[in-house]
């Protein structure tokens, strides 16, 4: 069967088959080869995400080969800001990401499951746009606050014998990342999504999930004999 690839996440998850979206490349990258499923959720953080988890997938039918969950940039918004109600502590935090993935391996026990850590934060794109119109002057999220969620990310990823895209410190090693990679600071700009969706089929090729591994879906046109071309699709569907 045509597998899938499932992304759950927040709303850089449920922007990314906007246009220049990751999630749109990474459609077009296995057009031919496996679905790329949409399970993003604006504003949400670990806390909601694990209380749904199980709800957001269940009309997947099929065979899921890899879901990544990118959660982390909510739940990093300071207490004591605008964003509060979004913020869930550091071990809580990863508490959650393990319940989440807990969750996705018992549903697909041969899945891989590919946690992303949230983004680096511009604080002064924050401040150009706030939350909510807060008139507080301050940045509702500071890249220190997402660094010390994407290091738990990661730990959890390393205790759990997962995958782990760190992003945050990814996008740092690049000159200019704040402006070239953010577009108000914390989302992404169509840059941003490019490394991010390189990122991601990296990690699915070291998941075994590359293009050159994935059978392309029926016959491909200069397979098919023209005079016979039942027998070409009869092939197909023996294998």
């Amino acid at each position: 069967m045509r597998p899938s690839i499932v992304l759950f996440g927040d709303s850089i998850t449920e922007e990314a088959f906007g246009e220049g979206g990751w999630g749109a490349y990474l459609a077009n990258h296995y057009s031919r080869s496996a679905d790329v499923l949409l399970r993003g959720y604006s504003g949400y953080n670990t806390r909601w995400a694990a209380r749904v988890a199980h709800r957001a997938v269940a009309s997947i039918a099929g065979a899921v080969s890899a879901v990544t969950v990118f959660f982390g940039a909510n739940d990093a918004a300071l207490p004591d800001r605008g964003s509060a109600l979004q913020h869930v502590p550091v071990a809580e935090y990863k508490d959650n990401l393990r319940a989440i993935c807990a969750l996705l391996k018992k549903r697909w026990p041969s899945v891989a499951v590919i946690l992303i850590t949230p983004p680096p934060v511009d604080e002064d794109g924050r401040l150009r746009y706030p939350y909510a119109h807060d008139s507080s002057g301050l940045p509702e999220r500071t890249n220190a606050a997402a660094g010390a969620y994407a290091r738990a990310c990661v730990d959890v990823a390393k205790q759990s014998g997962l995958r782990a895209i760190d992003i945050w410190s990814r996008m740092q090693k690049f000159p200019e990342w704040e402006k070239t990679f953010l577009r108000d600071g914390l989302h992404l700009t169509p840059r941003g999504n490019r490394v991010l969706f390189e990122e991601v089929v990296f990690a699915l090729k070291d998941a075994d999930l590359s293009l050159e591994a994935l059978p392309a879906d029926l016959p491909l046109f200069g397979d098919i004999d023209p005079d016979n071309p039942g027998k070409s699709f009869e092939e197909g569907e023996a294998s």
